[in-house]
């Protein structure tokens, strides 16, 4: 079971609409797979989306730390998870995206050669079916409207209402709309993706107190948690972290400054499903809410691994987001079993899905080979 061969694999796969989101509009999913062989035959897959606002990574730079790292990763037993992340932290830093598409392969690799789901090596399964947060972020107000009314018919029970694209007053109007239509017996959350200042966002929340809103994402930019605490103290609704939230450390810093009373957590920002998981825990102690997160645009193979942490996570207060949704095509074989506004978590060896290579070569790009000194 020792690595052979790590390859990466940029793709582009087209979205049903765009996503329109404070300071960047998603109107392609540009990712990077990760496809690793061993010397026994066996094959792992892994994905993480470029997200240069979140974690700096685009695809280019993905693709060279994969590479850089393969070097270091090549000819180690695929089954030792924990010592391949400890070589990549030792020989690269940050890049959490990129470690992460390895993570998973290797995860997905492991599962396989023992014949158990993903979930079964993360710990002790605690959920079969996921809530799933149905994604409003059209920015248009009609528009969205109709989007909240179809999920409600659809089955969803938690949403997630993208805002910071407008003014606070013009952005409360239209979630004040979308609560009025949604109703109560659901979980409402609004997500600014730092895209308010401080005295914005506390006139959005002070707007939209009343209307229903559970929880209020990142309203101000992730470093600012004197801004977010701020917001936090001016108003019931919870806040939560995103763009803050790339290890344990800020999610103790976040709970210690009264900064948010919840986290999301994405594989991509924590270096894969272990961090993820492992935050997960954390959370829980602290007694901080969780939703788990794919990045806008990944596809089946991340939003599979994300499926299998959710399955062991001991709460999921806030849902998750599964971003495979939003895209045209996918990559993968067979959908993941979703209906009523929840997923299946995959049961199958490894992260329980097929590849569907024809289409990953459809929709790969080419990407230059850039050396890392």
């Amino acid at each position: 079971m020792r690595i052979k061969t790590i390859e990466p694999i940029a793709v582009r796969l087209p979205m049903r609409k765009p996503v329109i989101m404070a300071g960047e509009e998603v109107h392609q999913a540009d990712n990077v797979l990760v496809r690793i062989t061993t010397d026994s035959g066996y094959v792992g897959w892994g994905e993480a989306a470029s997200a240069p606002l979140m974690t700096g990574e685009t695809v280019a730079g993905m693709v060279a730390a994969i590479r850089y790292l393969t070097a270091a990763l090549v000819g180690r037993d695929s089954r030792d998870i924990a010592g391949a992340a400890w070589v990549m932290q030792d020989r690269m830093y940050g890049n959490t995206g990129a470690k992460a598409a390895i993570e998973i392969a290797l995860h997905d690799l492991a599962a396989r050669a023992v014949g158990k789901p993903v979930h079964a090596l993360l710990g002790e399964q605690q959920r079969t079916r996921v809530p799933l947060l149905g994604m409003i972020g059209g920015g248009d107000f009609d528009g969205d409207v109709r989007d909240a009314e179809r999920a409600k018919r659809e089955g969803f029970t938690v949403f997630k209402i993208k805002v910071g694209i407008d003014t606070a007053e013009r952005d409360a109007k239209r979630t004040r709309a979308i609560c009025a239509v949604i109703g109560s017996g659901s979980v409402i959350s609004a997500d600014a993706n730092q895209g308010f200042g401080t005295e914005e966002a506390i006139e959005y929340v002070r707007t939209v107190a009343g209307t229903g809103l559970d929880f209020f994402e990142q309203p101000v930019i992730a470093h600012d948690l004197a801004g977010m605490a701020a917001v936090a103290a001016a108003s019931d609704i919870a806040i939560g972290a995103d763009e803050g939230i790339h290890s344990l450390g800020d999610i103790r810093s976040h709970h210690e400054q009264q900064a948010a009373r919840g986290v999301s957590l994405k594989a991509i920002k924590l270096g894969g499903l272990r961090p993820l998981v492992e935050a997960g825990r954390l959370c829980a102690e602290l007694g901080m809410a969780v939703n788990i997160a794919c990045k806008t645009g990944e596809a089946g193979i991340a939003c599979a691994a994300a499926l299998h942490a959710a399955a062991v996570m001991p709460a999921l207060d806030w849902g998750m987001s599964l971003t495979n949704l939003a895209l045209r095509e996918d990559i993968i074989a067979r959908p993941l079993y979703v209906a009523h506004g929840h997923a299946e978590v995959p049961d199958g060896p490894g992260l329980g899905i097929t590849v569907d290579e024809a289409s990953v070569a459809h929709y790969r790009i080419d990407v230059p080979e850039r050396e890392i000194a």
